[in-house]
């Protein structure tokens, strides 16, 4: 399925229209419009990949649904194909992206992985451990862009070793630092643990309100689709000047039905992922 937003005839029009809206000014005193100068909206195309039937994933009395077995990749697959990447295993009972050293997706065959299947309103629950330096991140509200990466399109709870990656001390005010909704809203109270023990995250999603909770405490709740949120991204690197794509995907997040994939990053290091789990809130 290919989706092309191009607005600028649009964004003309308004244009002109604001051009003439003067109050007092007269007409003559209105600035023309320059046609070559109007930006349109980047063209992209949302790739058609293959889901799974969450009906036979196995659930629980309080409706949990188990999205990760402890033996086998069942449901997953890399972002934009419909394998799982070989720099994925199941180690001890948990997901674990192999360390390639070369840095975001850069292994030989590796990249980022998608449950596939599209969440809208849920609960998500799972643990994570890193390597010492190790980076990484879980993604929701995914939407496959074709030839681009999966954090274009999807806010990302950071998964960091706050004590050695040196993107701790980026950013501001800690917003690079483990739990926080990377590069927007630091974790607060920073509660994670030293690397290679294990943390606990929850993400609730619901109705546009969203709240990452780190080892059972709130530390991040934000608001998607209203102006807070179209501020947050005008103040980060996903801002309509540094990178318009991104900007016009993470303003829209979830796409037309706002629903998407949830995924783990691949960032060159040594991550471990166990107890995923997810409630519908639907």
């Amino acid at each position: 399925m290919k989706k092309v937003v191009l607005l600028a005839s649009a964004a003309i029009l308004m244009g002109c229209f604001a051009s003439c809206a003067g109050g007092n000014k007269k007409a003559e005193e209105a600035p023309a419009v320059d046609s070559t100068a109007v930006a349109a909206t980047p063209e992209y195309k949302l790739m058609d990949l293959p889901t799974v039937d969450l009906s036979t994933f196995p659930k629980d009395a309080d409706g949990w649904i188990t999205l990760f077995d402890g033996k086998t990749m069942n449901g997953w697959r890399g972002y934009n194909r419909k394998d799982v990447p070989t720099a994925w295993e199941v180690n001890d009972k948990a997901i674990h992206i192999k360390g390639s050293g070369a840095g975001e997706a850069g292994a030989k065959d590796g990249g980022d992985l998608v449950f596939a299947h599209k969440f809208k309103n849920f609960e998500l629950e799972l643990e994570w451990k890193v390597a010492k330096t190790a980076n990484s991140g879980i993604f929701y509200l995914i939407q496959e862009v074709e030839g681009q990466p999966a954090y274009i399109s999807a806010p990302e709870c950071q998964v960091l070793d706050n004590e050695n990656h040196p993107d701790a001390k980026m950013g501001k005010d800690g917003n690079r630092q483990s739990s926080s909704l990377y590069d927007m809203i630091p974790a607060k109270p920073q509660n994670s643990k030293p690397f290679g023990q294990w943390n606990k995250v929850k993400i609730m999603c619901y109705k546009g309100t969203v709240v990452h909770y780190q080892n059972d405490e709130p530390v991040v709740e934000y608001h998607l689709w209203t102006q807070q949120w179209k501020e947050l991204l005008d103040a980060s690197k996903f801002s309509k000047d540094k990178w318009p794509l991104a900007y016009e995907l993470l303003l829209n997040c979830g796409g037309e039905n706002k629903e998407g994939f949830i995924g783990l990053q691949d960032h060159g290091d040594d991550v471990w992922f166990r107890n995923i789990k997810i409630k519908l809130l639907d």
